[in-house]
């Protein structure tokens, strides 16, 4: 049996996924999965730029969706995006 790697250390990042779905969250890689703890769906950027604007964190029209832990399929993925940590209340 194949031992699976250990997670690489919690960065909080912007994950675009497909179907649609952006979370912002501690971003550890596990195996084929991305493990997304403290995490927040983005249900609306409220950016006039794009999910960009975002960096150095949410805006007064951001609007996020607390969902905990998230795992998503590394074949799902479909970027990342780094971010100033300290703007991030996560």
């Amino acid at each position: 049996m194949k031992k699976p790697k250990p997670a690489t250390p919690s960065e909080i990042k912007i994950a675009v996924c497909d179907k649609g779905f952006v979370y912002v969250g501690r971003c550890a890689r596990d195996g084929d999965m991305l493990i997304i703890s403290n995490a927040n769906n983005i249900r609306y950027w409220g950016t006039s730029k794009g999910l960009g604007e975002l960096v150095n964190g949410p805006l007064a029209g951001t609007k996020l969706d607390p969902v905990g832990t998230v795992r998503v399929p590394i074949h799902a993925l479909i970027l990342l995006i780094d971010v100033v940590s300290s703007k991030w209340n996560i």
